[in-house]
This record gives C-alpha cells, sequence and structure tokens, in this order.
C-alpha cells in the first residue's frame, strides 16, 4: 500500500504538469513530435485510462466542448484540432502557445487517505515575459493502490473574473 498522500507528492505533480506544458510548446516551436509529448503528458499525469472512473476536464479557453470526457478530446485542447483524431474545432492548441515557464504559488491543498485537492492559481509566462494568471482546482489520485504515482482525474481551470 502506498499510503496516505503528502503535501510534497501533490507539489511534485504539479510541477511535472507545468514543466509538461513547457515542454510540448518546446517541441513544437523546434519542430518536434509535440504530439508525441502531449500524448505523454495527457498519459503520464490524467486517469483517462481507467474505464471504471471518468476524468473531470474543464479547460479555460473552450466554449462549445466545454467538458473534456475522452482522452482525444484533452489532446485536442492542448495541441490543436488540426492535430488530434478527435478534434474539437474550437481548439487552437493551449500548450502549443508556447509557455516557458508555468508556476502555481500558495497552492491551497486538501489531503485525505486516497485523495487531494488542490486549489490557485498557476501563471503561463509567454516568451515576452507576460505572465497569463489562470484559476484552476485539480483532483488527485493515486494510479494504483500500490503506486506512489499521483494521477489528475479532476482539473477545471477559468480566467479571473473581472468586473
Amino acid at each position: 500500500m502506498a499510503g496516505k498522500i503528502t503535501e510534497a507528492e501533490v507539489l511534485e505533480a504539479q510541477e511535472c504538469w507545468g514543466q509538461g506544458i513547457v515542454d510540448i510548446g518546446h517541441e513544437y516551436m523546434s519542430g518536434g513530435d509535440f504530439v508525441g509529448r502531449a500524448t505523454k503528458h495527457i498519459e503520464d499525469l490524467y486517469a483517462y485510462g481507467d474505464k471504471d472512473r471518468p476524468v473531470l476536464f474543464k479547460p479555460t479557453k473552450c466554449e462549445h466542448v466545454q467538458f473534456r470526457r475522452t482522452f482525444e478530446e484533452a489532446l485536442s485542447y492542448f495541441v490543436g484540432h488540426n492535430f488530434a483524431p478527435a478534434g474539437c474545432s474550437e481548439d487552437n492548441g493551449f500548450a502549443i502557445a508556447p509557455y516557458v515557464a508555468v508556476y502555481l504559488p500558495d497552492p491551497q491543498i486538501i489531503l485525505e487517505e486516497t485523495r487531494a485537492i488542490a486549489m490557485g492559481n498557476y501563471f503561463f509566462v509567454k516568451p515576452s515575459g507576460e505572465n497569463v494568471k489562470v484559476e484552476y482546482t485539480f483532483g488527485y489520485r493515486r494510479k494504483s493502490a500500490r503506486s506512489k504515482k499521483l494521477i489528475i482525474d479532476l482539473h477545471h481551470s477559468s480566467i479571473p473574473f473581472k468586473h
């Protein structure tokens, strides 16, 4: 048994998620296999492979297909509808923007025996140095009862409210 989820594990999972977004954009800009990198990002960090439990994914920049229930819909969001097998026409490829850094300062974290929920702001740093602020909630669980690896089964993000 892997034991109770710790704050350190959540912070590590968040760091991996942010670095994955940076890596996808880097692969795209350098002419590399950005679709392969995005596929690995989703396979490694999201629970889409678990047929018994859904992934609840509400990306930031979507209006028509607001919830991404399948791996293919998540891939479309990250790399754009032209590069994903089941592309959503509104997707321009969030992760290929690109970003040079992603950071998640001071998350609020709820730890339970087999679950963790983190909420806060993440900042995506553009090559120009501009920061894009987004609000998020991530739900984590272990990949399996014996695994130390956390995977995301809840991802909600949104642009902060403005008057």
